[in-house]
């Protein structure tokens, strides 16, 4: 049947409607359910680490010390995805498809929930940072584990000319599992005094984790373990292979695709994470009223991701990142006098760098994974996407807390510039390489 279905492809069709048909929309579908649920994991972390982290964990140092300690444990779940995409690339080999997705979407969610159960310095002293530490490994572990090449597959079953838009769907999990996070936490910072907040409250959102990923697991897994799914697999070469022939054979490839996105996944927690840091730390700013502004960001990002769709199609999605990314640069200079002014300049940055991040986030999602051989496609996109975050978006918090609360505000837009460039310059190599082709 695969020999069948390898050359003839009519074949796939057929077998595929022995099965059961599935459509793009199916794929969609199961990508945004399963993508929100990553993203939300994620951002509860990433908007505690600046509300709650710092005081329950680490009392005994300033504000800012210990906001940068919990960037500093907000960039380990980055650092443990590429091992985590080692392990599981394994575990399914071995036991298939259906038991990786299962174990790493329960460690992702269990890791999350498990927070919410945390001790604090007052009971544990620094064992519960330890503690802190370990569930976000396990994090970063499960989210590895939970690539299932759905978006890929999503971007080849595409009809024609509408790469871009089925490109840009499963991006739309960023803003739903943002706007998720920080409306809990804008709930519940509005409504609790302090103290009940910080006792109890927190946790209610890192409890909801565990919840929303049962969803998530039954909605991929419907999918991921349908024949039909497979064979779709099988016949647009999305199947695992051992990462050091990958990286042997096209690590090049691996390399120029974990810069392209750098300008979108830099500003991605800039906009999101450090600003919140910067506003409760040095403007005064309550955190309600941020968490409001970014929840309007958020809805500006889930409009920009979708016109990116219709202007990638008409433009060429590495295109459109490459636009993007001068853009985000021009807009690096204006970021020292926007996050410095009053409410309404700030209030400018983050609707204006929502917006520009939905333009080039809503297309990085594998814009240069066609570089792959089929052969690699799959396992050299899990690894890129690995990079790719752990280079632009890891450190981005802690880097840019750390420098601009020493050196100010400028060293931000700096950051974003190198970002920028980066982005640039490995469009531009890649084409350069296509061209000698």
């Amino acid at each position: 049947m695969s020999q069948d279905i390898a050359t003839n492809p009519g074949a796939m069709d057929r077998a595929t409607e022995s099965h059961g048909k599935v459509t793009p929309g199916e794929i969609a579908l199961a990508v945004v359910i399963g993508r929100t649920s990553e993203y939300f994991d994620f951002f509860v972390y990433g908007i505690a680490s600046v509300l709650v982290f710092p005081k329950l964990m680490f009392p005994e140092m300033d504000p800012v010390m210990g906001t940068l300690y919990c960037f500093g444990i907000f960039a380990l779940a980055f650092v443990a995805r590429p091992v985590g995409t080692l392990i599981f690339m394994k575990v399914g080999q071995l036991y298939g498809r259906g038991v990786k997705m299962t174990i790493a979407l329960l460690l992702l969610g269990s890791s999350t929930a498990a927070i919410s159960l945390l001790p604090s310095y007052a009971q544990v002293g620094y064992v519960a940072a330890w503690l802190l530490a370990a569930c976000r490994i396990g994090q970063g572990l499960g989210l590895a584990g939970a690539w299932d090449g759905l978006a890929s597959l999503l971007a080849l079953n595409a009809p024609a000319g509408k790469r871009g838009w089925y490109a840009m769907m499963p991006q739309l999990g960023a803003p739903f599992g943002f706007l998720i996070a920080a409306g809990l936490f804008a709930f519940f910072v509005t409504y609790l005094p302090q103290e009940d907040f910080l006792s109890w409250g927190w946790r209610y959102p890192f409890f909801c984790a565990f919840a929303v990923n049962v969803v998530a697991l039954f909605a991929r897994l419907r999918l991921v373990l349908s024949p039909a799914y497979s064979q779709m697999l099988e016949t647009r070469s999305l199947a695992p292979v051992p990462v050091f022939d990958m990286i042997r054979d096209e690590g090049w490839n691996v390399l120029i695709g974990a810069f392209a996105p750098l300008a979108s996944f830099a500003l991605f927690h800039l906009v999101t994470i450090f600003t919140l840091s910067w506003a409760t730390l040095f403007t005064g700013m309550d955190a309600r009223t941020f968490l409001i502004i970014e929840i309007f960001g958020a809805l500006a990002l889930a409009a920009a991701i979708v016109a990116s769709g219709v202007i990638a199609d008409r433009i060429g999605r590495r295109t459109l990142i490459g636009a993007s990314a001068a853009a985000i640069a021009v807009f690096s200079f204006f970021t020292p006098w926007l996050l410095g002014g009053g409410i309404v300049a700030q209030t400018a940055f983050i609707l204006i760098g929502f917006t520009l991040l939905g333009l080039t986030f809503g297309q990085s999602s594998g814009s240069l994974t066609s570089n792959f051989s089929p052969k690699y496609r799959y396992t050299g996109a899990a690894l890129t996407s690995d990079l790719a975050w752990l280079i632009g978006a890891g450190f981005a918090p802690f880097v840019a807390l750390g420098l601009s609360s020493q050196l100010g505000l400028f060293i931000v837009g700096g950051y974003l510039i190198s970002a920028a460039i980066c982005t640039m310059a490995s469009l531009f190599i890649n084409r350069q390489l296509v061209m000698n082709d």
